[in-house]
């Protein structure tokens, strides 16, 4: 038997495409799951593979879709083969009943990690770039705490300053502690 899995990322996301990829490649039963592709703990993905006996077959539309990282997609694919199954990924046309298959699969999730650890650097390098030219990420801040400290001398009371300036007591007191 045939068991799919597909996955999307985010709710604004559809799983249509898969789904009807897998049903046309021959799954009798789909799993879906909506959450990032980096989280271990999928209810769908457990349920696929609490699902599968010895000689059928989890398939996928894309390797991504089973995870992210290679140490998943290994731990992953031996709980697949510990059942008796194989493992099939219809875009890279892989099919781990065979040597050749197996073997494709992890050099396409080896692929996989270096491509995410690719991206990790870069934004990691893009982050730093702008750091060093003073921007910093995160929100722009609304008030200057300069305003926020001189308007808490005229007023004196934190209350009366956050209710006429908007704002939580969290940016009152980050503001106040710049005072020093």
């Amino acid at each position: 038997m045939k068991v799919g899995y597909a996955r999307v990322s985010t709710d604004d996301q559809t799983l249509a495409l898969q789904q009807d990829a897998l049903a046309a490649a021959g799954c009798v039963r789909v799993f879906t799951d909506t959450a990032s592709g980096s989280k271990r703990d999928r209810v769908g993905l457990e349920e696929a593979l609490a699902a599968l006996v010895a000689g059928d077959v989890l398939v996928v539309w894309k390797l991504d879709r089973l995870g992210r990282s290679l140490m998943h997609l290994l731990e992953t694919s031996a709980r697949v083969k510990e059942k008796g199954a194989a493992f099939c990924s219809l875009t890279e046309g892989i099919d781990t009943a065979t040597a050749c298959g197996e073997m494709i699969y992890n050099l396409m999730g080896t692929i996989a990690q270096f491509e995410r650890r690719l991206i990790s650097d870069r934004t990691k390098a893009g982050l730093a770039a702008a750091a060093a030219r003073g921007r910093l990420g995160g929100r722009r801040q609304q008030f200057d705490p300069g305003e926020i400290r001189a308007k808490a001398k005229e007023l004196g009371s934190r209350r009366a300053v956050c209710e006429a300036m908007g704002i939580c007591e969290d940016t009152y007191y980050r503001a106040m502690r710049g005072a020093a």
